[in-house]
């Protein structure tokens, strides 16, 4: 199978998250899409409100719910390895998991897996661990982002970035800067923002449209979210 990988804080995830799949999907003829969470991201701190559990239990929910999972995948293999999470990790093992020791060849994993990212992340791909051994092992594919978010009202406390990255959006985007193998995908894609959804739940504003439906009742059921103002 062709697959390809998503990774990301999922705090909580979106529907930009599942829009971005699916046009990558549908533009590279994907199989496979593993939605990845991540357990302890290298660039940035995570914002508290939910628990790594629960953020991939939303993950899971989601992509059992799509299609009855039969294009995208909940892999907990960050959360279970514990510590930072680094991706050069988590392709390797997903090579070896889909891979070498899969037994069934429909399920293995055909030529390089796919590693997907919005532009403001990949404007510091540089910096990441092991950017050579990534490429070595994926290929990339870049979404274009649009940001059309307020930045303004929302006081709940952001994702910081950590050591020396700058964070999303902090740099404009020029591909003739990237200077590794990549796709682009052609279409722009809303950059629904996780931190509006945050601040908008803790202060009892409409959200429900931001997040997939099985999302939604996950979060009233548990009450995530709901105290960050407190």
């Amino acid at each position: 199978m062709k697959a390809a990988v998503l990774g990301g804080s999922f705090n909580p995830l979106h529907n930009g998250h599942v829009m971005l799949a699916q046009k990558v999907l549908e533009e590279f003829h994907y199989d496979k899409i593993f939605f990845v969470p991540t357990f302890l991201p290298p660039h940035k701190q995570i914002v508290c409100g939910a628990s790594a559990e629960q953020r991939f239990e939303m993950v899971k929910l989601f992509c059992e719910s799509f299609e009855n999972g039969k294009h995208f995948v909940a892999e907990d293999c960050e959360l279970k390895r514990g510590g930072i999470s680094y991706t050069y990790d988590t392709l390797v093992f997903l090579l070896k998991k889909y891979g070498t020791e899969c037994k069934k060849e429909a399920e293995k994993i055909e030529g390089k897996i796919g590693l997907i990212m919005g532009e403001e992340i990949a404007c510091e791909f540089e910096k990441w661990k092991n950017p050579e051994g990534i490429c070595e092992l994926a290929e990339l594919i870049i979404v274009p982002r649009v940001c059309d978010y307020s930045k303004n009202d929302v006081v709940i406390s952001k994702n910081k970035p950590t050591g020396n990255y700058l964070g999303d959006f902090a740099e404009q985007f020029d591909e003739k800067k990237i200077i590794y193998p990549h796709k682009m995908l052609s279409e722009n894609v809303m950059a629904v923002s996780s931190t509006d959804i945050r601040y908008r739940i803790a202060n009892q504003k409409e959200y429900k449209h931001l997040v997939p439906q099985k999302i939604f009742e996950f979060i009233e059921e548990k009450g995530i979210y709901k105290d960050l103002n407190s």
